[in-house]
């Protein structure tokens, strides 16, 4: 983690029209090193460079990949399915759960035992969703702290076991970790999901070649791959990131005459649900230039600031925009009317338990909220204005930080946003571009 530092924003942010090409996509970025470690040959990865993605490179590392930087890409030299070595009894994963649920799919078909740790706040995140699945083919956890947390150790199986896997959870991290251990196992997996979820992990899959089938049966889809197929080297360069384009989105809306280029975004159907909600409150998101590279959907997003009305949020789109739902709460704060939100549990189990963070900081300013386990509601006031200073934390979160940045640069009062630093695990350049747009803060160390 970066050294902790504070951000203090005073003043309103002035109009702009600016084109800018946001971070690149984490998720993306994550699998790519996953999986080119398993490839034959030397894969280049043009992608994020954050702390998250950084705790999966040192963890490839320790476990004998060799991964090498040259100018702005990196280069993965891999030995085929099942070629990871236990060089270190440890594995840590920082704050990324990604990497940490990614593993345990990984290495549950390797026959070595390894203890993967965390940070405090990963050690909080519940790992039972993946473990459920890693026992049923035949991986054990033979040490941990609790039953579902890290620490841990994972003792993988020589023998594991192909079958079906019904996924009872909306997690993206669960299939790929699933997926993962697919790969190293003799025979057929099958996965059924009843949800929608993002799918980069079976479209880098399809590209790279691997022996994956999917159809739809009814409002199912099984995945199906065959393991033991060997993939060969691949070049990729990720495209921007939904989720940090989403942040720059919803400040040019709540903006009086702004105007803002997004270029090279993802626009993966599993990940654009924000901009559903946003244009069904009365946004008029522009997207263009469209085209497919290496088997994802990439375009630019034109923006307009627009006065916007709140809604009912369908339950159904919510695991489409699920990590975007804290600055989505930013613009329904602003924006006139009420605002639903239904099936959003999922938020309380993230870096933080978002609602509340989201909850906390929104009542500080004024904004009447009502909420349960798995609901949010927001009461809209356009005309919000407060005098005081205030002081808001962020329980180490990243979204939750550049939320609350993008409420202060809206509004201009004075605001203290604390553990900013978090923003690095995904968003390294988030100030960065924020200044390009003309945002006045201060840095407290």
């Amino acid at each position: 983690m970066s050294k902790k530092f504070s951000i203090i924003v005073k003043k309103k942010l002035k109009d702009f029209n600016q084109t800018l090409s946001v971070d690149k996509d984490k998720s993306i970025t994550h699998r790519a090193f996953f999986l080119a470690s398993q490839c034959q040959g030397i894969s280049s990865i043009d992608g994020l460079e954050s702390e998250d993605t950084f705790e999966t490179i040192n963890c490839l590392r320790n476990l004998g990949v060799r991964i090498l930087k040259k100018k702005n890409k990196y280069f993965v030299f891999g030995n085929g399915i099942g070629s990871l070595r236990k060089f270190k009894n440890t594995i840590y994963c920082g704050n990324s759960g990604t990497t940490a649920r990614f593993f345990l799919g990984l290495l549950s078909t390797y026959q070595f035992s390894i203890k993967i740790t965390g940070d405090a706040s990963l050690s909080k995140r519940p790992m039972g969703r993946v473990i459920k699945y890693i026992n049923k083919i035949g991986a054990e956890i033979v040490e941990a702290k609790n039953k579902f947390n890290l620490p841990l150790v994972i003792q993988g199986t020589n023998y594991p076991l192909a079958q079906q896997h019904i996924l009872d959870v909306p997690s993206a991290q669960v299939k790929t970790a699933i997926l993962l251990s697919a790969l190293g196992t003799l025979g057929t997996t099958e996965i059924v999901e009843n949800f929608d979820t993002r799918d980069h992990t079976e479209i880098l899959l399809k590209y790279l070649g691997a022996p994956i089938g999917i159809k739809k049966i009814g409002n199912k889809k099984i995945i199906s791959l065959k393991g033991h197929h060997e993939m060969q080297s691949f070049d990729i360069n990720v495209p921007s990131d939904p989720s940090n384009a989403c942040f720059f989105i919803v400040q040019t809306l709540c903006m009086q005459k702004s105007k803002i280029k997004l270029k090279n975004v993802c626009i993966n159907y599993f990940r654009t649900g924000f901009i559903d909600i946003l244009n069904k409150m009365g946004a008029k998101i522009k997207i263009f230039n469209k085209r497919k590279i290496q088997g994802e959907y990439v375009a630019d997003i034109l923006v307009k600031s627009k006065k916007l009305k709140n809604i009912s949020v369908p339950k159904s789109i919510i695991p489409r925009t699920i990590d975007e739902l804290p600055v989505l709460f930013i613009i329904c704060a602003l924006s006139k009317g009420k605002a639903k939100f239904n099936g959003i549990a999922e938020l309380r189990i993230k870096e933080s338990d978002r609602i509340a963070a989201m909850e906390k900081g929104l009542n500080v300013i004024g904004i009447k909220t009502k909420s349960t386990r798995d609901t949010l509601t927001i009461y809209g006031n356009p005309k919000i204005k407060f005098q005081k200073k205030i002081s808001v934390s962020t329980n180490l979160d990243h979204r939750i930080a550049m939320s609350f940045f993008i409420l202060g640069q809206v509004l201009g009062n004075y605001m203290t946003i604390k553990g900013f630093e978090s923003v690095n695990s995904s968003f390294p350049n988030f100030l960065k571009l924020q200044k390009k747009l003309g945002a006045k803060y201060e840095i407290k160390k």
